[in-house]
């Protein structure tokens, strides 16, 4: 039972990464044409390319509160190692190697948090704060793979 809802929860997770990578991707375009981190600047854009820019944070911030929330506990449960305590699992998780370490997944949580309630107030630290989860884009991106490649340890269905 538990592996199918993983299953499941992992086909959701997929459809976020695939949507933050196309976002990336298109992120990507458009600094080739202009630097969005700097105010000036991000305050002309289209509303198009700050769609983008919004987009990119929310996918960012459902895989990082999927991943912690609703991938963690289940790869802990059923690969036997326990844990009931989010702290416990997240512990776990990082001797797994699933994630690089506690403090980075701490530090990508908070700037994320930042944003969502700082978004656009203090627009200069909001888009140092954009830019840092933009440029952490590979990493929730290994966690995800990271995480994938250890269900696949316990489960044969995942793709």
């Amino acid at each position: 039972m538990k592996q199918e809802i993983l299953i499941k929860r992992f086909a959701k997770l997929k459809k976020h990464y695939i949507a933050l990578k196309d976002y990336k991707k298109l992120i990507d375009d458009l600094l080739e044409q202009k630097n969005i981190y700097n105010a000036c600047i991000f305050n002309v854009l289209k509303p198009e390319e700050k769609a983008i820019l919004d987009a990119y944070l929310k996918r960012f911030a459902s895989m990082q509160d999927f991943l912690g929330a609703k991938i963690f506990p289940l790869l802990i449960e059923i690969s036997g190692i326990g844990g009931n305590k989010m702290t416990e699992i997240l512990y776990m998780i990082e001797k797994e190697a699933i994630i690089d370490s506690l403090d980075n997944w701490i530090e990508l949580r908070e700037i994320r948090n930042e944003l969502e309630h700082d978004y656009p107030e203090k627009l200069q630290d909001a888009l140092k704060n954009l830019k840092l989860c933009i440029d952490n884009f590979e990493k929730i991106e290994c966690y995800y793979i990271n995480s994938l490649n250890f269900a696949k340890r316990y489960i044969n269905e995942i793709v």
